[in-house]
């Protein structure tokens, strides 16, 4: 293979200009002289060796992301909207900042740290990671790492997060169906750990701010693996019954069984209210749409890569754990209860 030295040498060129060119720092060097590089360029077939440059340059351009599932949820995690949204979003961020994106996903935090303990990038991205995950994580990887939507102790200390306001999206959309009258509120999710259950925390806030406790039976933990299943979906015609309004910390849930209760007769508003959380597709192509809390999942991942780039140019963020806002999106899935 041709190299820069040979180029610099058919063309009469210092090799310093012809890396110029090929890198496309051209401002100092005349169009001239681009266009007869780049025709050489073009004549040989020429393919940068990026290995060799980073490695120059003391770095590998790669930056990892780490992805956590939760055991029996996902067969594949990236038919998620949240999910494929937030890969596609640092994916391209990472590409547009000049990197490239090495991805890893696994149920096992064990065979996480095993893989990306061994990948030369310079910076890493971790999601769904909980407390006991992160400190696994930072015992054995010792460069640059972002977390997404993950809340630690307070006894961690210097770690950077890319959250997001649930506690307030969860109070809400809580205050949103009292306002209009409901009471009996099924809150479901299908954890109470992380997200949802800051989420459940705000739902309660809201709650006590009526004079109204929070009854366990509201508390609906779908089992792992099985919300599209019969008897978990038949579980929710009975309970619609009760309930006034179903909660769902995910549009997901929330447009599966507001099809299956349509499907067996029962209206969406007129019998049982629904609401969701993330504003993704599934919220929209359902009817009727389905009213939820709105976040910017591309916004939030093009933090998560400019939060990771500064920690690996040893820049201090000024912010170290950065929550998104949220917001209600009111659509048709909501009716309200007169006095």
């Amino acid at each position: 293979m041709v190299t820069i030295k040979d180029m610099a040498e058919m063309l009469g060129l210092s090799t310093t200009t012809v890396s110029n060119v090929i890198h496309g720092k051209t401002s100092e060097v005349s169009q001239m002289t681009v266009q007869r590089v780049q025709k050489l360029l073009a004549e040989y077939d020429y393919v940068p060796n990026i290995n060799a440059r980073n490695l120059a340059q003391n770095q590998s351009k790669i930056i990892g992301l780490a992805m956590k599932g939760s055991l029996h949820k996902y067969s594949n995690m990236l038919l998620d909207p949240f999910i494929s949204e937030l890969v596609g979003a640092l994916e391209g961020e990472i590409r547009k900042q000049g990197y490239f994106m090495m991805l890893y996903i696994s149920t096992s935090i064990e065979e996480i740290i095993q893989y990306v303990s061994s990948w030369n990038v310079d910076g890493l991205i971790v999601t769904g990671m909980q407390h006991d995950d992160y400190i696994k994580i930072k015992h054995r990887y010792k460069k640059p790492a972002v977390l997404i939507d993950s809340y630690l102790s307070k006894d961690v200390i210097q770690y950077a997060n890319v959250g997001l306001e649930d506690e307030t999206g969860g109070y809400q959309m809580t205050k949103y169906l009292l306002e209009n009258g409901h009471r009996n509120i099924g809150f479901i999710a299908d954890n109470m750990t992380g997200v949802d259950y800051y989420r459940f925390l705000g739902h309660k806030r809201a709650l006590e701010e009526y004079g109204l406790s929070t009854k366990e039976e509201n508390l609906i933990i779908i089992p792992a693996g099985k919300m599209e299943t019969q008897d978990v979906l038949n579980d929710f015609y009975v309970k619609a019954e009760k309930y006034s309004a179903f909660m769902f910390c995910s549009d997901y849930y929330a447009a599966i069984v507001l099809n299956f209760l349509q499907d067996r007769g029962l209206q969406v508003p007129e019998d049982i209210s629904i609401t969701g959380f993330d504003n993704n597709y599934f919220s929209r192509m359902v009817r009727p749409m389905i009213t939820t809390v709105n976040q910017d999942i591309s916004q939030r991942g093009k933090q998560a890569v400019h939060y990771l780039i500064d920690l690996i140019d040893e820049k201090v963020p000024k912010q170290m754990d950065i929550k998104f806002p949220v917001e209600l999106v009111i659509r048709g899935s909501v009716r309200k209860i007169s006095k």
